[in-house]
């Protein structure tokens, strides 16, 4: 991956923290853990995950439904030429690791 891509993954991350942070309901708290752009910059797939567990789903449907408003929002305090369309992913990776660290920890 160049520079520059992973420059364009790290804004659009803290840029889609930020929005989350201030747009959303507090419970469930919504973490952004990862980001992958397209090589064309024309998408961005968001990858999250919940505390407390199993609130995934709710965290989806309020990212999907105000994903527009979120690429808005990175259009209008970022200096993108181009601001790729934004799908959400829940981050399973990231579950999994917890997991097994919790499980390591009580061996």
């Amino acid at each position: 991956m160049s520079e520059r891509h992973e420059r364009v993954d790290s804004l659009i991350s803290q840029m889609a923290a930020n929005f989350i942070r201030t747009e959303a309901n507090p419970n469930p708290l919504i973490t952004v853990t990862n980001i992958k752009t397209s090589p064309d910059y024309q998408s961005s797939t968001i990858y999250i995950t919940t505390v407390p567990e199993g609130r995934e789903e709710d965290a989806l449907t309020f990212l999907r439904r105000h994903g527009g408003a979120m690429r808005h929002f990175i259009m209008k305090k970022s200096d993108l030429k181009i601001v790729p369309h934004l799908n959400f992913e829940i981050d399973y990776g990231e579950r999994h690791r917890q997991h097994i660290d919790d499980i390591s920890r009580e061996i």
